[in-house]
């Protein structure tokens, strides 16, 4: 094997740096120590790995440092033209890609930019333009990395500081138009956020800071807020979109207005600041101003190229998170009114709830579930799921979920609301499928009634502590069109739990989801044997330990949860009458409420409760055909029921001084808490409460 040592010869951005982490994500590109060498003597030209360098390559490279003796005469190199679409300074100043004498091998200043030996730890300048690409490269993947706005400014700040600039202030429009919006009022920009060198060894990250500035240089630099007056000098800086230097006459007149009056003397002299405006898509968005201090090497024409890249990359970035945010609180509002605000208050039953949608980046999807009063202080319990979840899938679940509502107001058996569900699905569309689970219970009899379309089972968890899965028939999905369903009438005891639940609860890439139905089962079993036999778990904490049981990776859909906790109504706190319907039906109604409030000791409602069962009673008689149904219920409140054969609901109405009649309702209005009348499918029911004593 040759033992012949092949030397390579690190470039500035691969050369491992003294007192600094490789691996810090502010990157160290500019802070490489020049390595000590003998006064006079000249760096060697460096060349491909493995090739020694040119006998007479000093004078001839565009990158001579300084102290090195041009070998060639001057005027027989070529001049190398000047790059392309850097621009030209109004000084007149050549930018760096093009070649001059002093870059071309003429005696050179003591250092090629500054004059003065760089200091170790302190950021140096881009050498070639390899390190500003490299440089503009990783930028620019730092701040496309960041998903919301406040993520690409700070990618922004993170990538420029202090590898690029000492300090950058970033100004954003306010308000921030969205998408193809037309702003409306004057242009105002705020600081958004301000970066500079830090000033102490952080010692925990191993992170140590090249020299910083005077506080006073950079620290009082930008005001916090700023209105662009149109026609001003930063009006058409701005318009000009391309960043410029601040000693430029047009950026010297911008200062004051952009950072306050007094405060653009802070911004340290020369070619050491540059401001660039942050152009969207379609207008500017804000500007950014890096700023390096007195004891840094100046900006080059080429770092406007850099500054150019940077700008372009972070207003995009910002254009597009503000419309992702948008777009995101479009759906989230949509999610919110498309589920309960806030669950009723129902006579026998407590319900909690909770909803968790698929991810952060689909906010939306075909969960639902709700619960809705019906008549007789029963409650409907329904949980669904459409395919997807999309703010297609999303809309169909709100469509579903009205037409759900509206087929409970008409107090249908459960199954015939699935019925009607399946046939709105297929008026919807073909693929428009979806499970449901609809559920009445029944306070007073203590009884369930449940219809299944092709939804998971639901979970009922006793008062002893035991979670049993309820045997419902499957059937099929919402919207295949041709099937019947079955309902079962089960056993509802008082102090259980009936868990209702959509399929992303119990079914994920890892599990199935009657494994998952059997993990639920049991987590509920033991959650309840922590309060005791005789106490069942709080309702809310139920709801979070069902959810705790999902691992990292079980979060694939979308997961709505409805817990209903039953009470039931003691059969000591309801008295049920029928009345025939004749003329002796109001006063022997008033008669049996009398009775019933003597027996619970509720004498005082005597007066205001007998007036007005008198008057429902008396409306109901008059066109009644079958007996009439007088029921009082004891619970929080004193309610009252009185039904019907009749379909015609009562309305309140404001009656004439000539009218014999017309004020029952009137009454009822004035005097009970709350009143309604619910149309049945054998008739109607009209109901009011009052308050305890």
């Amino acid at each position: 094997m040759d033992s012949t040592r092949v030397t390579e010869h690190p470039t500035s951005f691969d050369r491992p740096q003294t007192g600094a982490d490789p691996a810090d994500p502010r990157g160290a590109l500019l802070r490489t120590p020049v390595p000590p060498r003998a006064p006079g003597a000249a760096l060697p030209a460096q060349g491909r790995t493995g090739e020694p360098p040119p006998a007479s390559s000093t004078g001839a490279f565009e990158h001579s440092q300084p102290g090195a003796e041009p070998s060639v005469e001057p005027e027989a190199l070529r001049p190398r033209p000047a790059t392309e679409g850097v621009p030209v300074q109004p000084d007149g100043g050549t930018p760096s890609g093009a070649s001059t004498p002093e870059r071309r091998g003429a005696p050179a200043e003591p250092e090629r930019r500054t004059g003065q030996p760089t200091v170790p730890g302190r950021p140096t300048p881009m050498r070639r333009d390899g390190d500003r690409l490299r440089f503009v490269g990783a930028a620019t993947r730092r701040i496309a990395r960041g998903m919301d706005l406040d993520e690409i400014v700070m990618g922004l700040c993170r990538a420029t500081v202090p590898t690029f600039a000492d300090a950058i202030l970033v100004y954003l429009r306010e308000p921030l138009p969205v998408g193809d919006e037309r702003p409306t009022g004057p242009l105002v920009l705020r600081l958004r956020r301000t970066d500079r060198i830090p000033a102490e060894r952080d010692t925990e990250s191993g992170f140590t800071p090249v020299a910083q500035p005077e506080p006073s240089e950079l620290e009082s630099v930008g005001s916090e807020l700023c209105e662009v007056r149109p026609g001003s000098a930063l009006a058409e800086v701005l318009r000009g979109v391309r960043p410029v230097f601040t000693d430029s006459p047009a950026a010297l007149a911008a200062l004051p207005e952009l950072l306050g009056d007094g405060r653009e003397f802070a911004v340290p002299d020369g070619r050491r600041a540059i401001l660039a405006p942050l152009r969207g898509r379609r207008r500017v968005i804000g500007a950014a101003l890096f700023l390096r201090g007195p004891e840094r090497v100046a900006f080059e024409a080429d770092d406007l190229l850099v500054a150019a890249q940077l700008a372009t990359h972070s207003a995009l970035g910002i254009d597009k998170a503000v419309l992702y945010g948008r777009e995101a609180y479009i759906a989230d509002e949509l999610q919110r009114t498309m589920l309960p605000e806030n669950l009723p208050r129902c006579t026998g039953v407590r319900l909690a709830s909770r909803y968790l949608p698929a991810a952060e980046t689909a906010r939306v999807g075909g969960d639902w579930y709700d619960a809705i009063p019906l008549p007789g202080s029963r409650v409907a319990l329904v949980v669904g799921d459409v395919m997807g979840h999309s703010m297609t899938s999303a809309a169909i679940m709100g469509q579903l979920r009205t037409t759900a509502q509206t087929l409970a107001g008409l107090d249908l058996p459960p199954q015939e609301v699935l019925h009607h569900l399946d046939e709105q699905a297929q008026r919807l569309g073909t693929d428009r499928m979806a499970t449901c689970l609809y559920a009445v219970y029944d306070p007073v009899s203590h009884r369930i009634t449940i219809a299944n379309a092709g939804h998971p089972p639901p979970v009922l968890l006793h008062l002893g502590g035991r979670a049993e899965v309820l045997r419902v028939p499957a059937g099929a999905p919402i919207g295949v069109g041709g099937v019947d369903f079955e309902a079962v009438e089960l056993d509802a005891p008082a102090g259980a739990t009936l868990l209702l639940y959509t399929d992303g609860l119990v079914e994920s890439r890892l599990r199935d989801v009657w494994t998952g139905i059997e993990q639920l089962r049991e987590r509920l079993a033991a959650t309840a044997q922590l309060t005791g036999p005789d106490h069942p778990p709080p309702l809310e904490a139920l709801c979070d330990e069902v959810l705790d049981m999902l691992g990292p990776g079980d979060r694939d859909d979308d997961i709505a949860l409805l817990a209903a906790r039953f009470d039931g109504i003691a059969p000591s706190d309801v008295a049920y009458w029928f009345l025939e319907p004749d003329d002796t039906a109001p006063g022997r109604a008033r008669r049996l409420a009398r009775r019933a409030l003597a027996r619970w000791g509720m004498e005082d409602l005597t007066d205001s409760v007998e007036l007005l069962v008198s008057e429902v009673v008396t409306n109901a008689v008059r066109y009644a055909s079958r007996p009439v149904t007088l029921r009082l219920l004891r619970t929080d409140v004193l309610r009252c029921e009185v039904g019907d054969d009749v379909p015609q609901l009562p309305r309140l109405r404001q009656a004439r001084a000539t009218d014999e009649g017309g004020r029952g309702l009137y009454l009822v209005n004035r005097l009970a808490r709350r009143w309604g009348a619910t149309r049945l499918s054998t008739g109607k029911v009209v109901w009011f409460e009052l308050n305890r004593g």
